[in-house]
């Protein structure tokens, strides 16, 4: 099995094998300034994926690890089997699935230990305060990390199914807007509306979450008409394909023309939080005027780039902090990544992304084995 080496741009006292994720896992082993990182495996809760992982770490146990690192989240299975591991030369150490995010970033883009924005979307990770996590935006080094500002949590109404029913999303940011309206806006029978309205209000079975990658699915949801999909990601694959039909319509490569939605901020003791419920107004305006889908995406994405390059800006002014890294599955979105760059670039910021590995969790190992070094 070939592993891809990534020179670090330190030397690392102790050796550290890490775990990963749970999907698109890796697993890396670091020594000296060196980390190798394992092909990825889709997901440990496939037998297939779960028996390569295994077999891959314990041919990294025989080069007598110091450290053992993996994700706070007690269910992916790279931390189970790291938990099971019997004591012996080395130490357990958990790391916040974001901060690993931005600092394998940092790494692979040859960073030293220093003070960056780290700006971590994605779908899940867990947080530090034990709720989900995934519109992060941190004040960090290898060291250690201070959330400064994140997405405004909304419940997933039936937790997981609420990835594969989004409807369920864009009913969590709708209801508090429109409440008994709402039957009439979105495609719901009366009986399915009662039992979200009921999740909502109770909060039965609809953890809390400040996901990007939920927010992406709940808008596409709206602007797309759909409620279902078949795997994660769908729908907001299909947006930016909407999104990148408007940005190369004849005689508008840029479209200047189109602005972004609103969106508010607010902050909570020393934290930002960024809602985006105007967002929402906005769509549900634009559908009863059959605006056009790709204008509906294109802004869409663009009022994301601005809610990324506003609130660095925010963040820039109290740190003076003038470095912007990248990660988190969302910024596959190419058309997502050009605009925030491009937001980014304009303020003067100097931004790292991903250059070597993958921004989704598959640069997650990498991370951890960095941090857990320097947590030592």
């Amino acid at each position: 099995m070939k592993f891809k080496k990534i020179r670090l741009p330190f030397k690392l006292k102790k050796r550290v094998l890490a775990t990963g994720a749970q999907n698109k896992n890796t697993v890396c082993f670091t020594q000296d300034n060196l980390a190798y990182l394992s092909p990825v495996l889709t997901d440990l809760n496939n037998l297939k994926d779960f028996l390569a992982f295994e077999k891959i770490v314990k041919s990294c146990l025989k080069k007598r690890p110091q450290i053992i690192a993996y994700d706070l989240h007690p269910e992916y299975q790279s931390t189970k089997f790291a938990q099971r591991l019997a004591p012996g030369a080395w130490r357990l150490v958990p790391i916040q699935h974001h901060h690993a995010h931005i600092a394998g970033t940092m790494a692979e883009n040859g960073l030293k230990n220093q003070k960056v924005i780290g700006v971590a979307l994605d779908g899940t990770g867990l947080g530090s305060d034990g709720r989900i996590w995934g519109g992060e935006f941190l004040i960090c080094d290898y060291t250690n990390f201070v959330r400064k500002a994140h997405l405004k949590e909304i419940p997933l109404l039936g937790g997981e199914r609420a990835i594969l029913e989004p409807i369920r999303l864009s009913f969590a940011w709708l209801y508090p807007l429109y409440q008994g309206r709402l039957l009439k806006l979105i495609k719901l029978d009366k009986k399915e509306w009662s039992v979200l309205k009921q999740m909502y209000l109770s909060g039965f079975n609809a953890p809390l979450a400040s996901s990007m990658g939920r927010l992406f699915d709940a808008a596409a949801a709206l602007i797309l008409g759909k409620s279902k999909v078949d795997f994660e990601a769908q729908l907001p694959i299909e947006l930016e394909k909407y999104a990148l039909r408007c940005t190369c319509l004849p005689g508008r490569q840029a479209p200047g023309d189109l602005r972004g939605y609103n969106f508010k901020m607010s902050k909570h003791k020393d934290s930002y939080v960024i809602d985006p419920s105007p967002i929402f107004k906005a769509i549900i305006r634009q559908l009863r005027l059959r605006a056009s889908k790709e204008k509906m995406a294109y802004q869409f994405h663009l009022t994301v780039a601005k809610m990324v390059s506003k609130t660095c800006l925010l963040l820039k002014k109290e740190s003076r902090i003038n470095k912007v890294v990248l990660s988190g599955g969302v910024f596959q979105n190419n058309v997502l990544l050009k605009l925030t760059l491009d937001l980014l670039y304009k303020q003067g910021f100097t931004v790292f992304k991903h250059q070597q590995l993958p921004c989704h969790d598959a640069s997650i190992s990498l991370g951890q084995a960095v941090i857990a070094a320097y947590k030592d």
